[in-house]
């Protein structure tokens, strides 16, 4: 049975390796395995950043959810942005996702300052894309855009 519960810091190579795969799967990326353990571990350190919900299956990690938040003055309120969604190929469709979301859910209706909970997913992710309007949410009017910084201007840790 899938269990549902908040990561610790026990839980960070998991989470990191998770990461690298998911990059792999979905987008062909391959990311840096330090600077992505270390994003990691801060996040997993700092409250204010975000923080990341675990699925295991017999005590065993096999998926994993990031949140992080975003500020929207015109509704005076948080978005939580799904981030850093992966399950394992092997415990796939045994509800590992939808227990994750349903608890990021229950989490986000439970914080006040809550108002939505939003993803981003490639166009070409239709098993993603299905899943997550099955769950209840919609496509937005909205493109994501962004521009990439140089990577070491941030001070180290």
């Amino acid at each position: 049975m899938i269990t549902i519960r908040s990561a610790t810091p026990a839980d960070i190579d998991a989470i990191a390796q998770f990461n690298l795969a998911m990059a792999l799967e979905t987008e062909n990326k391959h990311l840096d395995a330090l600077v992505l353990h270390r994003g990691v571990t801060r996040m997993q350190a700092s409250p204010e950043l975000g923080f990341y919900l675990v699925a295991c299956w017999n005590d065993v990690v096999v998926g994993c959810l990031g949140i992080t938040f975003e500020w929207s003055d015109w509704r005076s309120g948080l978005f939580w942005w799904i981030q850093s969604v992966y399950v394992d190929p092997d415990h796939r469709g045994q509800g590992a996702f939808s227990g994750l979301f349903a608890e990021t859910q229950r989490l986000a209706m439970a914080t006040n300052e809550v108002i939505g909970i939003r993803l981003y997913a490639e166009r070409e992710n239709e098993r993603a894309l299905r899943t997550y309007h099955r769950l209840g949410m919609h496509t937005t009017d909205y493109r994501l855009l962004e521009i990439a910084l140089p990577i070491g201007l941030a001070a180290p840790e």
